[in-house]
């Protein structure tokens, strides 16, 4: 027979496991608090204990503490109302089995205990596994209650106490560096430094001198010596973003310092060790730049120890809600003004919008509602047409070059209807850049449509390459040829 120990401060939820749980099978005991659940366990010896985070005297937490002193294999299954990441994660280090919310889907639950207590039966082997944390973070700045982002933050409490190197994968704009952030945060090496490096922003003949080092001499410019990250960051964690972008060359140098913790700065010889935990992330599908020799498939096994893959928002729209009033408290704390409310169909806009530029750019969309709103409410015309209307691109079809070409570049609609017949939105466009060449014959239209169209895009991207090379549709390697080429002067902002 096994044994269930429910320790939780509410009658009713005593209650409601004494009906669902209370049966031939299943030896049930009840505890009203945390002291009286520790007083138990030592003459009931439990297969498995359920327990509430927040209680009167002893919280949860700190009577998993207590457990865990004298009992480090019964499971402890964490449940309560208010869903904080944190928690779950703190919780997750202690080495709770599970973590779920408030009110409970009766089904899962009963399917979460039985599986618990199997795992619990099977303690006398070695056993692995697996906890799903049921959370919001607020804290952190991740928030989620979806179950793809329950996985992400389980997985970051299972990595705490690892030094395990890690790969975050997701579409840019899902927040891999928060992720990064918070495995650090919750991680032995806390107390020491954590630097991030963009691979991406950074020119392929100087990123392997920014992580490496240089000595004085090694090239042209190298007018002193300079340790890189890996030195400065010597027993803490280095975050590596957008690593699919690195070269070939510098992917040989990551293999040797991940393999033996050793490296050469650029124009030495001489060895130098370190002790740093990597977490690197990317935007790319590495296995198939591995099968276009692209990246060192040694390398993407190194970095591939465990993956935590962040779904797109439009993977998990029921926390877009969650979001919207978590960047509406943010945005009222950092302007120092009171907090907005929105709308029920503004909401539902944002809902059924597919978030190309995912979290970013919902918070650069409610950042602007925020702004720009003349009521205490965010109403349906207060967010961007792309929104209203449903159309993915259309923020992004307006082209700026009018200034530099000097024309009046009418205004378009999304779509006009002329004798019967459609005109594109581009259409417009190409009349009055072949109007302007006829009037400009000394100059070239597709050089100068393309600067402008390259310095447009850096500057809506406030000089980040990598979301300008993906707004423009080309990749950074060529957005940097064509800054060269146009000697676009530019300040890149490392993201």
């Amino acid at each position: 027979m096994d044994k269930l120990l429910v320790i939780d401060d509410e009658t009713d939820v005593r209650y409601a496991f004494r009906r669902l749980f209370d049966s031939p099978d299943i030896e049930l005991r009840l505890a009203s608090s945390g002291e009286e659940g520790l007083r138990m366990l030592k003459e009931f010896h439990p297969n498995l204990i359920v327990m509430d985070i927040r209680m009167g005297g002893m919280n949860g937490l700190q009577t998993l503490q207590a457990i865990r002193q004298f009992d480090t294999k019964t499971p402890v299954i964490l449940m309560t109302a208010y869903g904080a990441t944190q928690t779950a994660i703190e919780a997750m280090k202690l080495g709770a089995y599970d973590y779920v919310l408030k009110p409970f889907d009766v089904p899962k639950l009963q399917k979460l205990i039985f599986e618990a207590l199997k795992a619990s039966r099977d303690m006398s082997k070695p056993v692995s596994f697996e906890t799903d944390a049921e959370t919001l973070d607020d804290e952190l700045g991740m928030i989620g209650r979806s179950e793809p982002m329950q996985q992400v933050f389980k997985l970051i409490g299972q990595l705490a106490n690892s030094d395990a190197t890690v790969l975050i994968t997701g579409e840019s704009g899902t927040g891999k560096e928060l992720v990064a952030r918070a495995i650090y945060q919750n991680s032995p090496r806390s107390k020491q430094s954590f630097l991030a490096i963009n691979c991406a922003a950074i020119p392929e003949n100087l990123l392997e001198s920014e992580l490496f080092g240089h000595e004085k001499g090694s090239f042209t410019g190298a007018n002193q010596t300079r340790i890189g990250k890996f030195e400065q960051c010597h027993n803490g964690t280095l975050f590596l973003d957008e690593i699919g972008d690195m070269s070939l060359p510098t992917q040989t140098k990551m293999l040797r310092v991940l393999q033996s913790g050793t490296f050469e700065k650029l124009g030495s010889n001489k060895p130098v060790e370190v002790d740093v935990r990597v977490i690197a992330a990317t935007n790319q599908r590495l296995e198939e730049t591995v099968l276009d020799k692209k990246f060192r498939e040694d390398l993407f096994y190194r970095l591939n120890v465990v993956r935590i893959q962040l779904p797109a928002l439009r993977q998990r729209k029921d926390d877009i809600p969650l979001l919207v009033h978590y960047f509406l408290r943010k945005f009222s704390n950092l302007f120092g003004i009171p907090s907005k409310k929105i709308n029920k169909d503004a909401l539902d806009a944002l809902s059924d919008y597919e978030w190309p530029g995912n979290v970013r750019e919902l918070e650069n969309v409610i950042q602007r509602a925020f702004v720009v709103t003349k009521s205490e409410i965010i109403l349906l015309s207060d967010l961007p047409n792309e929104i209203v209307s449903g159309n993915q691109m259309e923020a992004r079809s307006s082209v700026e070059s009018a200034s530099s070409m000097q024309v009046a570049i009418p205004e378009i609609t999304k779509e006009k209807q002329i004798q019967g017949e459609e005109v594109s939105e581009i259409q417009p466009l190409a009349d009055a850049m072949f109007k302007w060449a006829r009037n400009n014959p000394d100059q070239k239209l597709l050089p100068t449509v393309e600067r402008e169209l390259v310095r447009q895009a850096l500057k809506e991207m406030q000089g980040n390459q990598v979301k300008a090379s993906s707004l423009l549709g080309i990749t950074r390697a060529t957005l940097r040829k064509r800054i060269e080429k146009f000697d676009i002067r530019q300040e890149v902002n490392v993201d």
